[in-house]
C-alpha cells in the first residue's frame, strides 16, 4: 500500500508540473475526433486522408490506420474520409461531446486499386523486425535517448546496467550484436570497461529514418556475428528541417535541408553524466564530457532518364553519399570518502578512504563515401569505402584505504560472510567487531590506436518474384596495444599475495601488441516469394564466407529462413530460420594471458584460436488482431543455439575479458513472448517476457564445474512500456518503462574454480515521464510563432522505486584466504527536466 501511494503521489507531482504551462490560455471550445480507417478486411489504411469538409484541417492515418485530429465545435461537422484505391466516405458528426470517436471502413474500388500498392499495416516477411523510431524520443532514458533505450524493452534484450548504452541478446555478449548505419557495419572502443566511461552511442536519433532489429536467424547479407543485427537508414531531407534538444544529461542540435538533387544533415551532441553519476556509491569529483559531431551528404549524379531497347526506361542518376563523425569521450574521477553497508540487512559496514585520480580519453572517428545506381531496371549496384580510427587512453592511480566492521551478527545470520579459496561459503568471526581493514592500489597506464580501411561492393537484382542480394569487402585492420596495470593489496599489515622476504603484487600485467591483418568477406541470397490457395510464402537462402589472414581461416555459414502467411481468417504469420553462425575473432577474442615466473601477465595473441561456432534454430509466429477497435500484434520465438568451439570470458561491468582459447562449449535455449497494441488510442504500448537457459562447460573440465551459467544468463525478464494520454488533452502524455530482471551470474575473478557462486539480486527499475507539446494543432497562440512547428517540455524520474541494484561485486581479501564480495550499486532515484523543439 505505501509503495502504490509512494507511486500515485510522484506522478501526481509530475503532471501538475506539466499542467500549469497552459491551462492558463482561453481557447475557443473545440472537439477532438479520432479513430481508426480500415479497410474490409479490418486492417488499418495507412496514409488515408481524414480532413473537415470546406476547411483545410485535415490530417493523414498511421501505419496502423490511426488519425487524431482537433475541430472547431459547431451543430454538426462533416468529415471526408479517402484514400486512392478506395472510396471516399462523407460522415455527419454531433460535436456535442469534447471528445469523439470514430471508426470508418473505406470499400474497395477494384478499378483503382488494381493500378496502385496499397500500404497497411507492415507484416514481418523475415526474421528483422521494424520498429518507430519515434518512440525513442519519448522515452525516459538515463543514457540520453539513443535507440539503445528502445531495444533493451523487447523480447529477448536485456541489460542491467543505466550507465550505459551496452546491451546483451540471447545470453549473448554485447561484442555478438552487429550494427549497421546504411549497410555500414559500426564499431566501437575497445577499451571502456565501465559504463560511467560510455560516451554516446554512434546512432543519432534526429538522423533516422528506420529502425529494423533482429534478435536471431538473420539473412547471410549480415556480418559474422552471433546474436543480433540493427540495422539503421539514415533519412534523406527533401525540404528544411531542425531541432533542437536540452536537459540536465546534455542537449543536442540538429538541422537537414535538400531538394530532389542534394541533402544535407548535420548534427551535434553533447552528454554529461555528473549529475547521473553523484547518485553512486562512490562519492568524488566526477568530469565526464562526452561530445560528437555528425553529418551525411547526398548528391545526385547524371539525374534523367535512360531509354532501353527493351522499352523501359532507367533513371541513370548515381547517389553519392558522404558520411561521417567524430566522437571525443573524456572522463576524470577523483575519488573521495565513502561508505558501504552491506551483507544479510546491511549486517557489514565497510568504511573507505580514496586518494589519487583517473583519466581517460577516447577519441574515433568515422568516414565513408558510397556511390549507388541502377545499372538496368532490375539491377541496383553499390559501392563503398570507409574507414575507422580510435585512440583510446586509460590512466588511473587510485589508492584505498579501507575498514569493514560488523554491525549486528544476530541479524545478519551468517550472511554477512564471505567465501574461502575452495569457493565455499565462510563467516566471519562473530566475537570480533573489527572483521578487517587493509589498503589496495590499483594503477594503469593503457593507450591503443586502431584503424579499420574497408573497400566494399554490394548488388541486388529483382526479377519477377525473386531477389538476390550479393555483396563482397576487403578490409585491413591495424591495432597497437600498450598495457602496464597492476594492483597491490594489503590485510591487516601483510601484502596479499605474502611472501616471506619480499612484497608481491596481488595482479600484473604488461605487454606491447602490434596487428596488421586483412579479412575478406563475401555473400550471396535470393528470397523467392510465391502464393497458393493456402497463403503466401517467403522462401530466403544464403551463403556467408569470411576469411581473416591472421588465423588463415575460412569460415562457411549457410542461412535459410521461410515465412508462410497462411490464407485465414484470422491473421497469423509462421515462420522458422536456420543456419551456422560464427563470431568472427578480432583483437579483444586473440589475447591470451600468460603468467611468466614473476607472476606478471604477459599479453600473447593465439593464432592458433578458431572462431566460435554456433547451430541456431529459431521458430516464430505472429498474431495480428483487432480488440476495442485497436490494433495488437502477439509475437512468440522458441530459439535454441549450440556453440562449439567457445572462448570463455568474464564481463566486469561492461568490458568482457576472454580467455583466448577454444576452452569451452556451451548452448541457449529461451523464448520470448511480446503483446503489442494500442491500449490507448494512437499511441503503441507493449509488454515482453523472456526465458531461457544459458550453459557452459570446459572441455578440460579439471575442477569439476559441469555445466555452469554463462556469465550473460538470466532466466527471466520482463520489460513494459506503457503510453497514455488525458483523453480530452492528447497533448498531456505519459510514458512509464518497466524492467525486471534476474540478476547476473557472479564469481570470483581470476579463479577458474571459483568462476560461478551465484547470481546478483533481481534487477528493477522503473523510469516514468510526463510530457507536454506545444503545437499550432492545439495550441492557437503557436500560429505565430512561425518558424516552430512544435516544442515540448517532459520531467522524468529515473528509478521511481529508488531500488538499489547490484552491477557487481568488488572482492575485499584477508591474510586468511577468506574473500568478501562487497557490491557495486547501481544509481538511485534521480530526475530529468528535458525540452525539445522542432524547427520548420
Amino acid at each position: 500500500m505505501y509503495l502504490s501511494n509512494h507511486i500515485a503521489r510522484t506522478i501526481g507531482i509530475i503532471l501538475c508540473l506539466l499542467f500549469f504551462s497552459s491551462v492558463t490560455w482561453a481557447k475557443a471550445p473545440e472537439v477532438r475526433v479520432f479513430g481508426y480507417v480500415l479497410d474490409s478486411d479490418n486492417r488499418g489504411i495507412e496514409l488515408a486522408n481524414v480532413y473537415v469538409e470546406g476547411t483545410t484541417n485535415g490530417t493523414t492515418t498511421n501505419q496502423n490506420g490511426y488519425y487524431d485530429l482537433t475541430v472547431e465545435m459547431g451543430d454538426t461537422i462533416i468529415m471526408v474520409y479517402s484514400m486512392i484505391g478506395y472510396e471516399s466516405i462523407r460522415q455527419q458528426l454531433y460535436t456535442t461531446n469534447k471528445v469523439l470517436g470514430v471508426n470508418v471502413v473505406l470499400p474497395t474500388n477494384e478499378e483503382m486499386l488494381s493500378e496502385i500498392t496499397v500500404r497497411g499495416i507492415q507484416r514481418q516477411t523475415g526474421t528483422m523486425e521494424r520498429t518507430d523510431v519515434s518512440v525513442a524520443r519519448l522515452m525516459p532514458d538515463a543514457t540520453g535517448g539513443g535507440i539503445e533505450s528502445l531495444l533493451i524493452t523487447f523480447a529477448g534484450v536485456r541489460q542491467n546496467n543505466e550507465m550505459s548504452s551496452q546491451y546483451n541478446v540471447r545470453g549473448g555478449t554485447y561484442d555478438e550484436n552487429s550494427v549497421y548505419v546504411n549497410g555500414l557495419e559500426v564499431h566501437r572502443p575497445l577499451l571502456i570497461r565501465s559504463g560511467q566511461q560510455e560516451g554516446l552511442s554512434f546512432v543519432n536519433a534526429d538522423m533516422v529514418e528506420s529502425v529494423d532489429f533482429s534478435a536471431g536467424g538473420f539473412d547471410a547479407m549480415y556480418g559474422d556475428k552471433m546474436s543480433s543485427v540493427l540495422d539503421i537508414r539514415y533519412k534523406r531531407p527533401t525540404a528544411f528541417e531542425s531541432r533542437l534538444n536540452m536537459s540536465l544529461l546534455g542537449a543536442s542540435a540538429y538541422v537537414g535541408w535538400g531538394d530532389s538533387v542534394q541533402s544535407q544533415m548535420h548534427g551535434i551532441r553533447y552528454k554529461t553524466s555528473k549529475y547521473m553519476l553523484g547518485a553512486l556509491d562512490t562519492k568524488g569529483n566526477y568530469k565526464p564530457n562526452f561530445l560528437d559531431y555528425q553529418t551525411q551528404m547526398t548528391w545526385k549524379v547524371g539525374a534523367g532518364p535512360k531509354s532501353l531497347p527493351e522499352g523501359k526506361d532507367i533513371d541513370k542518376a548515381w547517389e553519392i553519399r558522404l558520411l561521417g563523425n567524430f566522437s571525443q569521450n573524456s572522463y576524470e574521477f577523483m575519488p573521495d570518502s565513502a561508505v558501504k553497508n552491506w551483507g544479510g540487512l546491511d549486517a557489514i559496514e565497510q568504511k573507505i578512504e580514496h586518494e589519487g585520480k583517473e583519466k581517460d580519453m577516447f577519441r574515433t572517428a568515422f568516414v565513408a563515401l558510397s556511390a549507388s545506381g541502377k545499372v538496368h531496371p532490375e539491377v541496383t549496384i553499390s559501392a563503398d569505402l570507409n574507414g575507422f580510427y580510435t585512440h583510446e587512453q586509460e590512466t588511473y592511480d587510485i589508492r584505498t584505504a579501507y575498514v569493514l566492521r560488523q554491525k549486528d551478527m544476530n541479524e545478519a545470520n551468517n550472511s554477512g560472510g564471505g567465501y574461502d579459496a575452495n569457493g565455499e561459503l565462510a563467516t566471519p568471526d562473530g566475537n570480533k567487531k573489527l572483521l578487517g581493514k587493509g589498503e589496495y592500489h590499483e594503477h594503469a597506464r593503457n593507450t591503443l590506436q586502431s584503424g579499420i580501411i574497408t573497400l566494399a561492393h554490394n548488388g541486388e537484382w529483382k526479377r519477377g518474384t525473386n531477389t538476390l542480394k550479393w555483396g563482397v569487402s576487403g578490409q585491413v585492420e591495424m591495432i597497437t596495444d600498450r598495457i602496464s596495470e597492476w594492483e597491490w593489496r594489503d590485510s591487516l599489515g601483510y601484502s596479499l599475495p605474502n611472501a616471506d622476504k619480499e612484497m608481491e603484487l596481488y595482479y600484473a600485467m604488461k605487454g606491447t601488441t602490434r596487428m596488421l591483418n586483412g579479412r575478406l568477406q563475401a555473400y550471396a541470397q535470393n528470397t523467392y516469394r510465391w502464393s497458393t490457395e493456402q497463403g503466401k510464402v517467403f522462401l530466403t537462402a544464403g551463403m556467408r564466407l569470411n576469411w581473416w589472414s591472421f588465423s588463415n581461416e575460412v569460415l562457411p555459414s549457410p542461412r535459410v529462413s521461410v515465412v508462410w502467411m497462411p490464407g485465414w481468417k484470422r491473421d497469423f504469420t509462421f515462420r522458422v530460420a536456420t543456419g551456422i553462425y560464427y563470431q568472427a575473432p578480432f583483437y579483444k577474442e586473440l589475447r591470451q594471458t600468460i603468467q611468466d615466473d614473476k607472476g606478471v601477465y604477459r599479453i600473447h595473441l593465439n593464432d592458433k584460436l578458431k572462431a566460435q561456432r554456433s547451430y541456431q534454430l529459431v521458430l516464430g509466429t505472429d498474431y495480428y488482431f483487432r480488440a476495442w477497435g485497436r490494433p495488437f500484434k502477439f509475437t512468440a520465438e522458441a530459439y535454441g543455439k549450440w556453440i562449439d568451439r567457445m572462448e570463455s570470458y568474464t564481463v566486469d561491468n561492461v568490458r568482457v575479458r576472454y580467455s583466448g582459447m577454444n576452452d569451452s562449449e556451451g548452448y541457449t535455449i529461451g523464448l520470448d513472448m511480446k503483446l503489442m497494441g494500442e491500449l490507448v488510442p494512437g499511441a503503441d504500448s507493449w509488454i515482453s517476457f523472456s526465458t531461457m537457459r544459458s550453459r557452459m562447460r570446459f572441455i578440460d573440465d579439471k575442477h569439476h564445474l559441469g555445466w555452469i551459467p554463462t556469465p550473460q544468463e538470466q532466466r527471466y525478464n520482463l520489460t513494459i512500456y506503457f503510453q497514455d494520454y488525458l483523453p480530452q488533452l492528447p497533448q498531456y502524455k505519459l510514458h512509464l518503462k518497466f524492467i525486471w530482471s534476474e540478476g547476473l551470474p557472479f564469481g570470483y575473478p581470476r579463479k577458474e574454480n571459483m568462476r560461478y557462486l551465484g547470481h546478483l539480486s533481481d534487477f528493477k527499475r522503473i523510469d516514468v515521464g510526463a510530457s507536454r507539446t506545444f503545437s499550432a494543432k492545439t495550441d492557437k497562440w503557436m500560429k505565430n510563432a512561425k518558424h516552430v512547428d512544435s516544442w515540448s517540455i517532459q520531467f522524468d524520474v529515473f528509478n521511481l522505486v529508488g531500488w538499489k541494484n547490484e552491477n557487481s561485486y568488488y572482492w575485499v581479501s584477508a591474510i586468511n584466504g577468506l574473500q568478501l564480495p562487497c557490491p557495486n550499486y547501481l544509481t538511485g532515484r534521480m530526475f530529468n527536466l528535458k525540452f525539445d523543439v522542432k524547427i520548420k
